[in-house]
């Protein structure tokens, strides 16, 4: 049997000023690119689980209109997308169906709303995709599949994970790779849309099955960049420096994302700049401080870190590791002088790195249903407008045509090809003043 791994993912923005003004310019499609050559490392997990029965293939496909001449000839399809080409990766599988292949739909969005995937799916595989794909898979082999597999509530220990089929990739189009240390966060943020819809608790991968997985891409590529496709890597503070001594053995450049705080510990910063930490991604959220109340639905650690952020940026970034500052606009506590506000926060506080987005009430969040209850969602159904980079709700604190224009004008100035090369500049001037000050202590 031939089994079709389909992953639709990719950057994209339905306001076509900003793919005009703003996706395209210099500093941002750099990023674009990157996480549009990402391999989806969920199909890849579960081709590894899949065993010798099948005849597997990994397929990427950026869009899909109706009409279309679908990718491959499969007896099955898993498809894989996020929400903001759910609708694409529907009319994929309604292709598909057509030609008599059998559909499987899984992930996040489909996770949050499984009845409006099984209109076009004949199952759907809910939560960790892990705990029921065997068992799918049984079910399909002997004629008895399920409309739904749910697992929900089930938790898999990521001990168990196989290594991802990472051999089913094309190692000339890609030599970005990721790997996953933990699943889940500790933190509530009200607008998070990653694993914690798929998983109740925060858990980690045990290090040397990190390390099995690094090595297993080491043996395709040669020089390859890691990209660790965690929710905040360093949580657990013991089990990221163990993480970090692992990394310096196996000499790959790699990237994270994690939270303010590590940039307190003076050990740990020295490890990753030893480990080849190239960049962390921190998600400040608000250059101000009225942004950041309620953000963290538990106890408002967020808030309680803004007087910290830029001697954060400033400890982590002169020992050479770039840090790449995430801010959301259009939060409640933010008014239409926010974007000055973060224009003034990455100029003074010497960011590398800036990645602005706007407040997504992704389905499945707290943010969606707060919304939802307040009836301050444009429409009952706005997938295709979940980017990050579209308005798809009203702001508390300012007009739609406010926070889409100021978001507009502050991507023109935040990702010119001047600006990002002054910022890069003065990254490279700030780790070599920390170098020779390293060199002339006894």
């Amino acid at each position: 049997m031939k089994l079709g791994l389909i992953a639709m993912s990719g950057l994209r923005a339905e306001n076509p000023e900003l793919m005009d003004l703003g996706l395209t310019l210099p500093g941002f499609v750099e990023r674009k690119e990157v996480i549009a050559s990402l391999p989806s490392l969920g199909l890849m997990t579960l081709a590894g689980m899949t065993g010798e029965k099948y005849m597997q293939e990994y397929v990427e496909l950026p869009e899909f209109d109706e009409g279309s001449d679908v990718p491959g000839e499969f007896d099955v399809v898993a498809i894989s997308s996020f929400t903001a080409q759910i609708n694409a990766a529907y009319r994929l599988a309604d292709a598909y169906r057509t030609l008599g292949t059998t559909v499987i739909l899984g992930g996040l969005h489909v996770t949050s709303l499984p009845e409006e995937a099984l209109a076009h799916a004949d199952s759907v595989l809910l939560g960790e995709g892990e705990v029921l794909w065997k068992a799918l898979l049984a079910d399909l082999n002997a004629g008895t599949l399920r409309k739904v597999y749910d697992g929900r509530g089930i938790e898999f220990p990521l001990a168990a994970q196989p290594i991802p089929k990472f051999d089913l990739l094309d190692p000339d189009k890609y030599n970005r790779l990721t790997v996953q240390t933990q699943r889940g966060c500790p933190f509530r943020c009200e607008f998070c849309a990653s694993s914690i819809r798929l998983t109740s608790r925060f858990k980690l991968k045990p290090v040397q099955n990190v390390v099995d997985e690094i090595r297993a891409i080491k043996s395709i590529w040669r020089n390859p960049f890691i990209e660790l496709a965690d929710d905040n890597t360093f949580a657990n503070r013991s089990h990221g420096k163990e993480l970090a001594k692992a990394f310096t053995k196996l000499g790959v450049k790699w990237f994270t994302e994690t939270d303010v705080s590590v940039a307190e510990d003076e050990e740990l910063l020295t490890l990753l700049s030893d480990s080849g930490c190239r960049q962390l991604l921190i998600g400040f959220e608000s250059p101000s401080r009225n942004g950041l109340k309620d953000i963290e639905l538990r106890n408002n650690w967020k808030e309680a870190q803004f007087d910290r952020y830029k001697e954060a940026i400033h400890r982590i970034q002169r020992r050479g590791i770039s840090v790449n500052g995430c801010f959301i606009l259009g939060l409640d506590g933010q008014d239409a002088s926010i974007f000055d506000e973060t224009k003034a926060f990455v100029r003074d506080s010497g960011l590398a790195e800036v990645q602005v987005t706007l407040q997504t009430p992704f389905p499945g969040t707290p943010l969606y249903e707060r919304l939802r209850r307040s009836g301050r969602l444009v429409e009952d159904e706005f997938w295709d407008r979940c980017t990050l980079f579209d308005v798809n709700y009203l702001p508390a604190k300012m007009s739609r045509q406010e926070l889409e224009s100021g978001f507009r004008d502050l991507m023109r100035d935040l990702y010119t090809e001047s600006v990002t090369r002054e910022r890069k500049t003065r990254f490279l001037q700030s780790a070599r003043n920390y170098d020779g000050q390293r060199a002339q202590i006894p």
